[in-house]
C-alpha cells in the first residue's frame, strides 16, 4: 500500500516530510483529523531503525490522538510528529527550531506538545517560534509536565476496570506489575503505592527502578520477565505494540490496564487477550490524561478544572464496558465505536 492509500485508507487529511541540511533535521509530522478542531499531538524523538518504522509510527500515533481527543470530549483533532534521532546525542538547538518552523508552516492546524525524548524545556524552546505549542511551564501561564496527569487518567481508569473485573474498585492488596518506570510509570506507582497496591515494576534503566523500589516497596523484575508476574493488573507504560501474539500468552494477569499508546500490536491481539479472558482497558481512552490537562491550558490553565475533567475517564471507561457487554464485542471495538460516533457527530451532544 502506497502513502496515498494508506492515508486514505486510515483518514489522514495531511503529512508533512521535514528535511533541514543545516540542521540535519529529518522529521514528520501527520495530522489525521480536524475535524473537531486544531489537531493536538506530542512530538516523539526517537532513533528508529528505519523510515518505514518511523512513518508507520507517526501515522498510527496521529490517529489514536484523533480517537483519544474524541473519546475525552475535546474540541481537538488529532496529530503527532516524530523526529529521527536519538534524544540524548542529536537533539540540537538548530534542530528543535528548524522543527519549530514547520510547525510554524502549518498555522496552527498541528499544536505540539512534549513526548518521548522532547521534554518541557525543548517545547518551551519551540515555544518561542511557533505560538503552536502546549504544555508550557508552569511559570509561563503552562499546564506543566503532563506526566502526572496521565498517570491519574490511568489511575482513574484502573479503577473502572477493577469494578468491571472484580465488582471492587478498591486498590487495597491489588497486585499491578508496571512495566516502564518513566515519568508516567513513575507517578502511576506513586498512587497505587498510596492507594494500597501491591507492586512489581521493570524497566530499561535500574536506577529508575531501584528508586522507584526504596520508595514503594516495590518487587524489581528484569525485562520480560514481568510479563509473567502473577498480578490483578498489568500495567504497559513504556513503548507501544507490546501486546502481541509472543507476549500474551505469558500474561498471568485478570486486566491489562496502562499509559502506553498503542499498545495492541494489530487487531489479533485483543481477540487473543479476549481468548485468555483478560479485560483490556482501550488504552487510547485510559491515557488521555495528560492530552485533558494540555487542553485546559489553551483556554486558561485551571489545575482543579483539568483534574475534574480527567476523572471523567473512570466514566467513559464504564460506557465502554456497557457498550462491549451489551452488544457481545471488544472493549478496542466499543471505544472506536464511541469516538468515531462522536466524530460523526462533529462532536456535538
Amino acid at each position: 500500500m502506497n502513502l496515498f492509500e494508506q492515508m486514505k485508507t486510515e483518514g489522514h487529511e495531511r503529512v508533512l516530510f521535514c528535511s533541514d541540511r543545516a540542521s540535519g533535521l529529518q522529521a514528520i509530522i501527520a495530522i489525521h483529523s480536524t475535524r473537531l478542531g486544531p489537531s493536538l499531538g506530542g512530538c516523539r524523538m526517537w532513533p528508529y531503525p528505519n523510515f518505514d518504522a518511523v512513518l508507520t509510527d507517526v501515522l498510527r500515533l496521529s490517529k489514536a490522538m484523533t480517537y483519544k481527543a474524541a473519546m475525552a470530549d475535546l474540541p481537538l483533532g488529532g496529530g503527532k510528529s516524530v523526529i529521527w534521532g536519538d534524544s540524548k546525542k542529536d537533539k540540537t538547538e538548530g534542530r528543535l527550531v528548524a522543527f519549530a518552523k514547520e510547525v510554524a508552516s502549518l498555522g496552527g492546524r498541528y499544536i505540539v506538545a512534549e513526548d518521548v525524548g522532547i521534554g518541557l524545556s525543548d517545547i518551551e524552546r519551540i515555544h518561542k517560534i511557533t505560538p503552536h505549542a502546549a504544555g508550557l511551564s508552569e511559570g509561563s501561564g503552562g499546564s506543566g509536565d503532563p506526566s502526572p496527569a496521565t498517570a491519574y487518567g490511568v489511575f482513574c481508569g484502573m479503577r473502572a476496570s477493577l469494578e468491571e473485573r472484580f465488582g471492587d474498585g478498591s486498590f487495597q492488596g491489588r497486585k499491578i506489575a508496571i512495566q516502564g518506570i518513566g515519568k508516567v510509570g513513575y507517578a502511576l506507582a506513586l498512587l497505587l503505592h498510596q492507594a494500597g497496591a501491591k507492586l512489581s515494576v521493570c524497566d530499561m534503566d535500574p536506577e529508575r527502578v531501584a528508586m522507584i523500589c526504596r520508595v514503594t516497596g516495590a518487587d524489581p523484575f528484569l525485562g520480560h520477565e514481568i510479563y509473567r508476574v502473577e498480578c490483578d493488573i498489568f500495567s504497559p507504560c513504556a513503548l507501544g505494540g507490546f501486546m502481541n501474539e509472543r507476549t500474551i500468552p505469558r500474561l498471568s494477569c485478570e486486566i491489562v490496564a496502562g499509559s502506553a499508546n498503542n499498545q495492541l500490536e494489530n487487531a489479533k491481539a485483543a481477540l487473543l487477550l479476549k481468548e485468555r479472558n483478560i479485560l483490556y482497558a482501550p488504552d487510547y481512552v485510559l491515557n488521555a490524561g495528560g492530552l485533558i490537562n494540555i487542553a485546559d491550558e489553551l483556554s486558561g490553565y485551571s489545575k482543579e478544572r483539568a483534574y475534574q475533567k480527567i476523572e471523567a475517564i473512570y466514566h467513559r471507561l464504564k460506557e465502554v464496558f456497557a457498550l462491549a457487554k451489551k452488544e457481545s464485542i471488544l472493549p478496542s471495538e466499543a471505544a472506536d465505536r464511541l469516538a468515531e460516533a462522536r466524530l460523526a457527530r462533529g462532536g456535538k451532544g
